[in-house]
């Protein structure tokens, strides 16, 4: 399986955010985005995931039973995509009714609404009303939702804003886990995801972006 993005380019209202972008990712592998705030970093994530169109250029999951990238990705942006009404288990159930796969082979990976709650480190609660969760419980919980339905690619954006250090290990242990089963990410971030086996997309004002191949945070993860 592999992620495959051939001269990818993006204007909005005349401003090019970033043109020309080709990599590949194989099984097993991450590309961790970086770079200052308002370079486009969010704005290349969503046309990953078929939130917006690509002005030039294509993007595809090869070797996976799909038709779009966005029907092999899990998107998770910077907001949770919960409804604070609902208890953190029907906003799970939810989730895991609409966007469960056909086939038994995937369905088989996934984990049950209690098991994701419980991998997230959050056993117990699920009775709550997601607005009762503190910002950083209910980061965690978001983090569940990619546990209850398998998608190869997970799409993150910073995915740790508002997790404390514990959480973020936690974080990196279910990215382990899912690159481990052959699973791929593609994360934007502003510090250390502690990802092996990652490369780098630096992205630059002026739309220009740098491919790496490693992670551009691997200095601070062994200081």
């Amino acid at each position: 399986m592999r992620l495959v993005a051939d001269n990818l380019s993006v204007a909005r209202s005349g401003q090019i955010f970033f043109s020309g972008i080709s990599f590949s990712l194989s099984a097993g592998e991450a590309l961790v985005v970086s770079g200052p705030n308002g370079v486009g970093k969010s704005t290349f994530l969503r046309v990953l995931a078929g939130l917006l169109p690509d002005s030039d250029g294509s993007v595809r999951l090869e070797g996976a039973d799909v038709e779009t990238v966005a029907e092999g990705a899990h998107y998770l942006g910077h907001r949770n995509g919960m409804k604070r009404e609902l208890t953190v288990r029907e906003n799970l159930e939810f989730w895991r009714d609409f966007m469960a796969p056909g086939d038994s082979d995937a369905n088989s990976v996934r984990l049950s609404v209690l098991e994701a709650v419980k991998a997230v480190g959050l056993d117990g609660i699920d009775y709550l009303p997601f607005g009762y969760l503190s910002a950083g419980q209910q980061r965690r919980i978001a983090m569940a939702r990619l546990l209850v339905s398998h998608r190869p690619l997970w799409i993150l954006d910073e995915p740790t804003s508002a997790l404390d250090v514990q959480s973020q290990e936690m974080f990196s242990g279910l990215v382990a886990g899912h690159l481990g089963s052959g699973g791929l990410v593609v994360a934007a971030s502003h510090h250390a995801l502690g990802l092996d086996n990652a490369r780098s997309l630096v992205f630059q004002p002026g739309a220009e972006a740098a491919l790496g191949d490693r992670d551009p945070f691997a200095a601070e993860v062994s200081a």
